[in-house]
């Protein structure tokens, strides 16, 4: 099949929904399928206000047509709410073309942590987005539940997966810091809640990796934690497994790639019982859930970590892609288009 994923969360940014995209990318690729990415690379943008990591398209809806047109995808498939997703769900709305879309982020929340904005405003925007697709993906149950109780229709399960190769316990990193480590790896945004862990009195050191608009703030507020920056392959899952508990303070990740990860490092996880690590963390042997995350933390501290790495074995982007495959809309049966 030919394939278009439109979205506006692309490299250079580092988060979920980037390496979500382009792992599925690449595993469709291997499948036998030609992938077109819409992103905003090459493309006029801004940066977002208060978040200038990610740059926003600008007049681009013109050319974004004529790529659409001239590519003629056999399947749709608009992955952020954001203008180039804007401008791809347009296109099918006025061809009449089936697409399906993804609920990655839970943007309401992320709104209304940076803005006084009601939820009950996103939420209605974002219904107006999604309705016309043919099917919405989410990655688990849990924010499944959450998108139909909010009234979307049409909601199905588009899981995660991890690279096992990539991320192992072995050659772990030697910190030569007082221990236990904590560590926590993801945006460095008030979104995260990373305060709620930064504030947890826990014996040896917290480690944090990643970067975002609050690392400066919190890393001159929080002068006695380690704040390293950005981390990547190799170097990233060396540093995992040279910690003893992946700490995942946010209340509004839909998933959490990075628990994964860790988990593969053999590193148990601690974070609160809500969407995400209620569906990822297998309680008691890959991690410990309570809203009282320092107790979490205490008891995710005793857990075997092979148990961990067991799990993240189970998990691979091979699954993850076919089932995305499955969940697209081709525009009318391939036989026809032959």
């Amino acid at each position: 099949m030919r394939i278009v994923i439109a979205t506006d969360a692309w490299a250079p940014q580092v988060n979920g929904v980037v390496t979500t995209l382009s792992e599925t990318s690449e595993q469709l690729r291997r499948e036998g399928h030609e992938v077109r990415m819409l992103t905003p690379e090459g493309r006029r943008s801004f940066p977002m206000p208060t978040y200038p990591e990610i740059r926003l398209t600008i007049f681009e809806g013109g050319s974004i047509r004529r790529e659409l047109d001239d590519y003629d995808p056999d399947c749709v498939h608009i992955a952020t709410e954001g203008p180039v997703g804007l401008a791809v769900r347009a296109w099918c709305l006025r061809r009449r073309i089936p697409f399906t879309t993804a609920y990655h982020t839970q943007f309401p929340e992320y709104v209304r942590a940076r803005f006084p904005v009601p939820i009950g405003w996103t939420v209605r925007l974002l219904k107006w987005f999604h309705r016309p697709a043919v099917r919405t993906m989410v990655p688990t149950e849990g924010m499944r539940r959450t998108l139909l109780e909010r009234g979307f229709k049409d909601v199905v399960i588009w899981t995660r997966g991890v690279k096992t190769d990539l991320f192992t316990p072995d050659d772990p990193f030697d910190f030569d810091l007082p221990k236990p480590i904590w560590v926590y790896v993801g945006r460095v945004a008030v979104e995260k809640n990373i305060e709620a862990f930064l504030d947890l009195p826990l014996p040896g050191s917290k480690v944090i990796i990643g970067d975002g608009p609050d690392r400066e703030r919190l890393a001159r507020e929080y002068a006695h934690c380690h704040f390293l920056g950005y981390r990547f392959g190799k170097e990233l899952a060396s540093c995992l497994a040279g910690s003893d508990v992946f700490v995942f303070p946010s209340k509004t990740d839909t998933f959490g790639i990075v628990m994964l990860e860790a988990m593969a490092c053999g590193l148990p996880v601690a974070a609160y019982p809500v969407t995400g690590p209620v569906d990822v963390v297998k309680r008691g042997v890959t991690g410990c859930l309570d809203d009282d995350l320092a107790a979490a933390c205490s008891r995710a501290l005793e857990l075997n970590r092979s148990d961990c790495r067991q799990y993240a074995e189970s998990r691979s982007w091979r699954f993850s892609t076919r089932q995305f495959a499955r969940n697209l809309a081709p525009r009318q049966p391939l036989a026809a288009r032959a």
